[in-house]
């Protein structure tokens, strides 16, 4: 995790406790320092205790170096900051680019690079470019990985998503980040609890319509909306000379 501002620190803390082996790189030594404490620079409830949790098992750890760390990572998420540039208010990637040539020089092997930063359209493509720029021989993949975190509520957003959006057009890609993000899916009820709760609900409108054709005299099938909202237009049986 290339980055430890709240995006990075966040999501490295969160897949960390999914059990992934988690490195968080930062060029502040200061802050590296102080994470390495258990000293969390940004206000976040529960981050603390997610970070000191993971650290003491392993799965997480804090470093100013990269190389060592993408050398070894099947995926590398770019979470440093994209502040808007003075004058014309556009995001300023020059960060991000510094981390995509850094990144570049480290590789080895097969790897999945992935922006989590905010981006304009276009940057993933910028980026796969330098990355091949500065290491023409580079076995990469870049994707794009949006993160949608509220301020306040950020860990269980980022364990309980309501959406997971994911940007890539290559299968090994798809499968690195399906297996990055295959713990989420531990999270939902079984397919079949599901099945059948649909079942009950369908269940429940078929008896209603079948009482509903009972007692209105038509066929079960043709139950519907309006002969339940207008009845004067579809009148009982025998009422009216409707019926036989």
């Amino acid at each position: 995790m290339i980055g430890t501002g709240y995006v990075g620190l966040v999501s490295g803390a969160c897949f960390a406790d999914f059990g992934h082996h988690v490195t968080c790189v930062d060029k502040d030594g200061d802050k590296i320092a102080s994470l390495r404490r258990g000293e969390i620079p940004i206000f976040e409830p529960g981050l603390d205790a997610l970070v000191a949790s993971n650290v003491k098992a392993g799965r997480l750890d804090f470093t100013t170096d990269l190389t060592a760390p993408v050398a070894e990572a099947d995926a590398v998420f770019i979470a440093v900051g994209t502040p808007s540039r003075r004058g014309d208010g556009h995001a300023d990637l020059s960060y991000v680019y510094v981390a995509a040539r850094e990144i570049a020089a480290a590789l080895v092997g097969f790897t999945v690079v992935v922006t989590k930063s905010t981006v304009p359209i276009g940057t993933g493509d910028e980026v796969e470019r330098l990355i091949h720029e500065t290491n023409a021989s580079a076995d990469v993949v870049v994707a794009s990985n949006p993160e949608f975190l509220r301020e306040g509520a950020a860990i269980r957003d980022f364990k309980f998503p309501d959406r997971i959006v994911i940007g890539t057009s290559d299968e090994r890609a798809r499968k690195v980040l399906g297996d990055v993000y295959r713990p989420l899916s531990l999270n939902q009820p079984p397919r079949r609890s599901r099945r059948k709760g649909r079942c009950r609900r369908a269940g429940s409108r078929a008896r209603h319509r079948a009482r509903q054709s009972h007692r209105l005299q038509i066929p079960a099938c043709r139950t519907g909306f309006r002969r339940l909202v207008f009845p004067e237009r579809y009148p009982r049986a025998g009422e009216d000379g409707a019926g036989p």
